[in-house]
């Protein structure tokens, strides 16, 4: 039976990966196990030869968010292997708010074209990385050729033509804040996120008097009403998917109610 206490599974992942590093160029002496020793280890991180021991055997001890960041960028360890680190340490791992790999994004920008309605896809920060020709028609004043803004929550709180078109807006609206905080309270720490807050506070009253609500939700389907100036209402039914290979982003589809 496999080990499922979080402690000595970090313990067995970090003398694993310590044992598969190449050997140092500047190595001494002869070497009884393969890759490095826990003296080098400890080392490159900045950590004491006792407290990674410990922290191998499985012991009680707490590896702070900084120490975790050292020790993963001294093993070498790819973006998953870190995020495996941090997991099972307990921490928040500051650098998951980093932007889509390069080789990735092709990807995700394809998935809004498989589907018939309008769909859209938003990074961390809410800002639409990739929308289908149908969403474009409906969102005319946020996707469409002629807009130059493509943040969805700057569009609801700053394009006037927004309450108008989405109906009940405040309720919505009040709805999409509670839902981005849950997304913010992840990475308070984030440079865009913050300016992004910080901009919504400045210009919108709306924004500024919901987000003072400390308010929280879960980002949620259901039906979507929208009042478009050419055909009228609208009415759609909402799923929002996380991308498995990218879960900063969200793939947001509506299906037309018959």
């Amino acid at each position: 039976m496999s080990d499922a206490n979080p402690r000595r599974l970090l313990g067995a992942f970090i003398r694993t990966h310590r044992e598969h590093l190449p050997t140092p160029a500047k190595s001494i002496g002869r070497r009884r196990t393969p890759g490095w020793r826990r003296e080098e280890l400890a080392d490159a991180a900045g950590v004491s030869v006792t407290w990674l021991t410990w922290l191998e055997q499985g012991r009680e001890v707490q590896a702070s968010v900084t120490t975790l960041t050292r020790l993963a960028q001294a093993l070498c360890l790819s973006p998953a292997e870190r995020a495996s680190l941090f997991d099972l340490a307990g921490r928040r791992d500051p650098d998951r708010t980093a932007e889509l790999p390069m080789d990735l994004l092709p990807q995700l920008l394809e998935l809004p074209g498989q589907f018939n309605g309008p769909a859209y896809l938003i990074d961390r920060a809410w800002t639409a990385r990739a929308w289908n020709r149908q969403a474009a028609e409906l969102f005319v004043d946020w996707l469409g050729v002629d807009s130059s803004e493509r943040n969805l929550l700057n569009y609801v709180f700053l394009n006037a033509n927004a309450q108008q078109f989405i109906v009940d807006w405040p309720d919505r609206a009040q709805r999409l804040v509670a839902e981005f905080r849950a997304d913010y309270h992840r990475r308070p720490l984030d440079g865009d996120l913050q300016r992004l807050v910080e901009q919504l506070l400045t210009q919108s009253p709306a924004f500024a008097q919901y987000w003072q609500q400390q308010t929280v939700l879960n980002r949620e389907g259901g039906e979507r009403c929208f009042n478009h100036a050419q055909r009228g209402i609208l009415t759609y039914r909402q799923t929002t998917l996380i991308v498995a290979m990218q879960p900063e982003c969200k793939l947001v589809c509506l299906l037309a109610n018959d």
